[in-house]
């Protein structure tokens, strides 16, 4: 492997290393006085030899976040300074790269400056070099040189974050697949937690079912969403909900104002679509969907909104397309590669139908997470979450399970009244007190009793 890529002329580097830890770490937190974008670029393994990105920024600081599987160590954050062209040498800092698919290296780029580049070596011995995959360069500028968001440090290391949509983050960043089953009130989401599930996923049918009595034919208004979401999230507060927001309900000013009121509710995230105002469940025929651009502008919108929020905020956004059924998958695809590109951090495809297109959609996103749905009925095929799992996908919901089971359980609870003319069977066996406690009646004595409270010493 040549030291010098092609064309260019590498003046000397005069580099320091900044250590976690250390005496000069908090000087990476400093605020900068001028205010610039930061941008974010993923490397990931593939058989380039050496990669050479061209950029307008001259302090890179490189982190290796993924622990080790046996043989590679987590990188310190190490800063170069150069006018014209930077290299970085990975052998510098002495770590292996594993051969983990998932195994990635961020690269936060800041400081405006001239062009230059950034080429980043393996070793000798390793003859795989790290090429770029993905770049994300968020709309709003920031005036803090050090932003935890995007360290990869805080989501792939040490206890999960009691922020729901931090955690959701550190649950993306890290091994497994994020199972969010599908809740469509109290009940349920009390009923999901109990089982140990530590997502949970509000979809608009089940609001506009549970809240309404309707079917998901774009009868719920926002307020009907945020309060359901608002109601779910509370329940656990460090629980992530993941929740439906159809096509943001309107234009550009509508999706910011949606996203704005889903984070101050407590959700962590949610998904917006490409289908018309007058949209319908993903499973159901004769979708109509708005064109690229405009679903770009709901994405643009929404990550626009996000950034915004005083403080910063982890809030995930989920790029959904509903055109594989009207448009085919490459359009599909073609529009979730946009919407990537447009900050939107996990992308889903309504209505996959095969198991081979969802690993070539997997494969055609990477690196950003795909989301699946599974409806039993509906268009994607039941896959379990294993099976899920093994073919790429980071995120699978199952919409309607606490609905469908509800309408099942409540008929036959129906019919048997109407049959006997008793609950006796229905109840099996379950009194006040013992519903109560699915509901969290041990909580709210606990409470009490702590505050000094006397009401509930008996119940």
């Amino acid at each position: 492997m040549s030291d010098e890529p092609s064309g260019a002329n590498i003046p000397t580097l005069v580099p320091f290393e900044q250590r976690v830890g250390g005496a000069n770490h908090t000087a990476s937190r400093q605020v900068c006085a001028r205010k610039h974008p930061i941008k974010r670029l993923f490397y990931s393994r593939s058989n380039t030899d050496r990669q050479d990105i061209q950029w307008t920024r001259t302090r890179v600081s490189i982190y290796d976040p993924r622990k080790s599987k046996g043989r590679s160590t987590d990188l310190e954050p190490f800063f170069i300074e150069q006018e014209n062209h930077c290299r970085f040498p990975i052998p510098t800092i002495q770590t292996s790269i594993g051969s983990s698919d998932t195994h990635k290296l961020l690269v936060s780029i800041d400081m405006p400056a001239p062009s230059y580049s950034v080429v980043l070596e393996t070793p000798a011995s390793e003859p795989v070099a790290l090429a770029p995959v993905a770049v994300e360069e968020p709309t709003r500028e920031s005036g803090v040189y050090y932003n935890a968001r995007l360290d990869p440090k805080n989501f792939l290391e040490g206890p999960l974050s009691p922020n729901p949509a931090t955690r959701l983050r550190q649950m993306l960043a890290r091994p497994g697949i994020v199972v969010a089953p599908g809740i469509c009130d109290g009940i349920s989401a009390r009923c999901a937690l109990e089982a140990g599930f530590d997502c949970l996923y509000q979809s608009g049918a089940a609001t506009t079912a549970s809240r309404m009595g309707q079917p998901d034919l774009a009868i719920a208004t926002l307020n009907d969403f945020v309060g359901a979401g608002q109601m779910v999230s509370s329940l656990n507060p460090s629980v992530p909900v993941i929740a439906d927001a159809d096509t943001g309900f309107g234009g550009p000013a509508m999706v910011a104002r949606t996203v704005r009121q889903y984070a101050r509710a407590g959700i962590a995230a949610c998904h917006i679509e490409d289908q018309v105002q007058t949209k319908r469940c993903g499973h159901l025929m004769g979708k109509q969907v708005v064109s690229r651009e405009e679903f770009i502008t709901r994405i643009r919108a929404a990550v626009i909104a996000r950034d915004s929020i005083p403080g910063g905020s982890d809030f995930v956004i989920i790029g959904r397309t509903d055109s594989a059924q009207v448009l085919g998958m490459d359009e599909a695809i073609a529009r979730l590669k946009l919407a990537a590109a447009a900050g939107a951090d996990v992308c889903f495809i309504e209505g996959v139908k095969t198991k081979d297109l969802l690993e070539s959609t997997v494969a055609a996103l990477a690196p950003t997470p795909v989301l699946v749905n599974v409806i039993s009925g509906g268009l994607t095929p039941s896959f379990t979450y294993f099976e899920a799992e093994q073919m790429g996908a980071k995120m699978i919901i199952f919409s309607l399970v606490s609905c469908v089971a509800m309408v099942h359980a409540c008929r036959a609870a129906m019919k048997s009244l109407k049959k006997t003319g008793t609950d006796f069977i229905s109840a099996q066996g379950m009194d006040p007190k013992k519903f109560f406690e699915v509901m969290g009646l041990s909580e709210i004595i606990e409470l009490d009793a702590a505050a000094g409270g006397s009401a509930f010493q008996l119940v």
